[in-house]
């Protein structure tokens, strides 16, 4: 009995195709994007998942009084390893480590690394996999290293290389090899080798630090820029883990120290989701909503489509009800029907994932899970989903068209009509809700994003190149890099070259305490503090408010030159030409400051932070620097750059050329709300064609229904403008009523979300007018163009239609 109600309602999907396919696409598609984004939705929520005993692993976080007086995802240098050694009761293991970056070779392979100098206790803590080496040993012998499959394959072409060696430079440009004794095995994305960049850097023990000339800083009680691991014991008490922060931070640390830091533990389950006030979780919650509201839509038009298609069968219900046919057996016929489309568009939806997941793994950048590879869990969903809405979409025809006499089907009458057209109505205006919910959200995002790249910066941005160069952290160092640098300015492609220690990306070396002679330390106010040289200003275009970006050739003495910038003078209490000659003093420093400059303010950082205080120092004051920036003449880009890389080449043999412009950077600091902007553009499009395609089996059925009405008015005088009126008022209603409920949530949703960033745009009438507009001129056309086609048809065919 069950194959015969499915080969009847094969049959019956045969011979309404148009309604078929509208109705397997439309769902199908919803379905996708809804898996798509459930996929990514559950990386993100895995991150972390693997680690080792996950619920007792923590990382230590300082909030501080003042925001500049140090970083959130770094605290006390020893701290962790402290507590482990003095409250084993609570700790049971500890991992800390500092990050540099460095030139790594092999052969004629010159590559700049992310390297990673921590404790050898990484690999049991965490439980990470070698595929080659002994992970007991792995990290405790000198001068080795443990590197990923991806970096060994990068260097040696093949992963089996234990016992082979990787040569290092030192910061004083030394170089040494350094033996491979493990190889990572594939491991996922996690916040402890992957927390400062999204590759898996080189690891190297802690004792090699030495060779950078770094040992001392991870001992010093004032070192408050080293990320630190706790493993707790089992059932350890966070309160007294608490206490012992604060015990030995008040016998160890300085009393600037004291009086500004909480050292917060903070569990690694949810430590990736909460970084940046957030972000990710917001992201996760936005992006769930717009995936459910797109398969909502989906579903609506499911069902709706299926109730407007099967009051058309009246008739077939009234002559099988006289042939003998029970209730029941017409319940489940119509049942199995939609039981049956809405599974083949489940399958359909299994077939378009695997074909657009590489597309949506590019720009959602991240790697979405292979169909094959997706929890059991995640499959049984998409097959109950499509059960549900089979059952929904039957519902209405099992349950009611089936319950009418005989009689009264043959005649195609339908006694509830107006509830259903008012059901039916009903579930329009949600889809339109939804439709224009996501497309003004969408419109309002994309103006936000847009915001950042088009509003001024403060600086130059365009034609800007930059670089990291060898480090030899010396006066020597630093007279050799300005000898290239003036070479490099030589170049005819090059207006400008500086050596800093800094791009503006957001990242500082580090933050100190400025204030004015009479004040005492406690009285400081806690900005970053940039290191550059004296061409800094004059390649990004940084104007200067008053005075000079220090000058030429510049003395570093007992009297150190300072600039800061317009927002530091005002914190301090100065105008911009009162702070000119000021002295001042920095935390930690012996030297007095005198303030010889005053840059206008720019955006350091991203807009999501208001533009704060900055310092900045000349790179001779500590002999630091990290980065060439190039300003290129903008009609030579191209040129520029290979010339630069070949006067590279000249004058740094063996350094690798590993360049980036500035706009990358930009666009990688804005990477989550780019993501999202496109995920918006997507769930548009996407619900856009779900109201389409609704819109169209409607319009269709409708027709269908009311051939012979058409017929009629034609021949009475009516017009193909009135009778395409006759159809469109009824969705221009229903557009007009899902404008009303639809604006009023995006305004509300969208400040809301416009509130994370000091610097955003004001939503404007122009832009929901833009979206009602857009929405109503679709829905028009479409309507038009399908009533026309039905009112060009001979009347008189129209007229004998039963």
């Amino acid at each position: 009995m069950l194959q015969n109600y499915f080969k009847i309602g094969w049959r019956s999907l045969k011979k309404n195709k148009l309604y078929a396919i509208i109705n397997v696409f439309g769902l199908s598609v919803g379905i996708t994007f809804a898996m798509l984004m459930g996929s990514y939705v559950w990386g993100e929520w895995r991150v972390n998942a693997e680690l080792k005993d996950l619920d007792r692993q923590y990382i230590l976080k300082s909030k501080w009084k003042q925001p500049n007086m140090g970083i959130e995802i770094t605290t006390i240098a020893p701290l962790a390893k402290a507590l482990k050694e003095n409250f084993p009761s609570l700790v049971e293991d500890y991992y800390h480590f500092d990050a540099v970056t460095s030139v790594v070779s092999k052969g004629d392979k010159n590559f700049r690394e992310d390297l990673q100098l921590g404790d050898s206790t990484l690999l049991s803590m965490y439980g990470f996999p070698l595929l080659e080496g002994d992970p007991k040993t792995a990290l405790s012998q000198p001068n080795s290293v443990v590197i990923s499959q991806k970096t060994a394959l990068k260097y040696f072409g093949k992963t089996n290389v234990v016992g082979q060696t990787l040569q290092i430079e030192s910061f004083s440009g030394e170089r040494r090899d350094f033996m491979v004794s493990g190889v990572l095995a594939n491991i996922p994305y996690n916040s402890v080798t992957q927390f400062v960049s999204s590759e898996i850097p080189i690891l190297l023990p802690l004792r090699s630090l030495a060779f950078f000339g770094r040992d001392g800083a991870m001992t010093s009680w004032d070192n408050v820029y080293v990320v630190n691991y706790l493993k707790l014991r089992t059932g350890a008490n966070l309160p007294a883990l608490k206490r012992a922060i604060a015990q030995l931070i008040a016998t160890h640390s300085s009393k600037v120290i004291q009086e500004n830091i909480e050292v917060i533990p903070t569990p690694l389950s949810t430590l990736y989701r909460e970084e940046n006030n957030g972000l990710v979780n917001k992201t996760i919650a936005t992006l769930s909503l717009v995936a459910f509201f797109i398969l909502l839509m989906a579903v609506v038009n499911f069902v709706n489509l299926s109730m407007g298609g099967s009051a058309a069968r009246l008739k077939e219900i009234g002559v099988r009800k006289s042939l003998g046919s029970t209730k029941t057996q017409l319940m489940r016929q119509f049942l199995a029907e939609s039981t049956l489309l809405a599974l083949f568009s489940t399958v359909v939806s299994w077939g378009l994932y695997e074909l657009l997941r590489p597309s949506f793994s590019e720009f959602l950048g991240k790697d979405l899970l292979p169909f094959t590879s997706a929890p059991l869990a995640f499959l049984s969903l998409g097959i109950g989903l499509g059960m549900l809405v089979g059952g929904l979409a039957g519902a209405y025809p099992a349950f009611v068209l089936s319950s009418l006499p005989s009689v009264e089907s043959i005649k195609g009458k339908l006694k509830n009509v107006k509830e259903n057209r008012l059901f039916k109505y009903s579930l329009m205006v949600g889809q339109f809700s939804v439709a224009l919910f996501v497309f003004g959200a969408a419109v309002i995002i994309t103006n936000q994003v847009n915001y950042f790249f088009e509003k001024e910066l403060g600086y130059s941005k365009e034609a800007i190149v930059w670089a990291s160069v060898p480090r030899d952290w010396s006066a020597k160092g630093v007279a050799k890099m300005e000898t290239i640098r003036n070479e490099m300015a030589r170049l005819p492609q090059v207006s400008e070259v500086s050596l800093s220690y800094e791009i503006p990306d957001g990242r500082t070396g580090f933050q100190s305490g400025v204030f004015k002679l009479g004040q005492d330390s406690t009285q400081a106010t806690f900005m970053p503090v940039l290191q550059t040289d004296e061409h800094y200003a004059q390649t990004y275009q940084i104007p200067m408010a008053s005075g000079i970006y220090f000058g030429q050739n510049p003395a570093v003495g007992a009297q150190v030159p300072l600039v800061i910038n317009q927002s530091a003078a005002k914190k301090l209490g100065f105008t911009p030409e009162s702070a000119l000659g000021q002295q001042v003093r920095l935390v930690g420093f012996g030297q007095l400051f005198h303030i010889v400059g005053v840059t206008k303010d720019f955006h350091f950082q991203s807009m999501r932070d208001q533009v704060g205080a900055l310092a900045f120092v000349h790179l001779k004051t500590l002999n630091n620097y990290r980065y060439f920036s190039f300003k290129l003449r903008p009609s030579t880009v191209a040129e520029g750059v290979a010339a630069v890389e070949h006067k590279w080449r000249e004058l740094l043999p063996g350094a690798p050329f590993e360049y980036k412009f500035l706009d990358d950077m930009l666009q990688k600091l804005y990477q989550t709300e780019i993501r999202l902007k496109k995920a918006a553009h997507t769930a548009t499009l996407l619900a856009i064609i779900i109201v389409l395609l609704g819109v169209i089996g409607m319009v269709s059925l409708s027709v269908t229904r009311r051939t012979k009405e058409l017929g009629i008015r034609k021949v009475l005088g009516a017009s193909p403008a009135s009778l395409v009126g006759l159809f469109l008022k009824e969705f221009l209603v229903v557009a007009a009523l899902a404008t009303a409920v639809a604006f009023p949530l995006v305004f509300v949703s969208m400040k809301n979300w416009l509130q994370s960033y000091a610097y955003r745009v004001e939503m404007s009438w122009t832009a929901f007018a833009f979206v009602a507009g857009s929405f109503g001129i679709v829905i028009i056309l479409l309507v038009s163009v399908q009533t026309i086609k039905a009112s060009l048809s001979n009347p008189t065919h129209s007229i004998k239609v039963e």
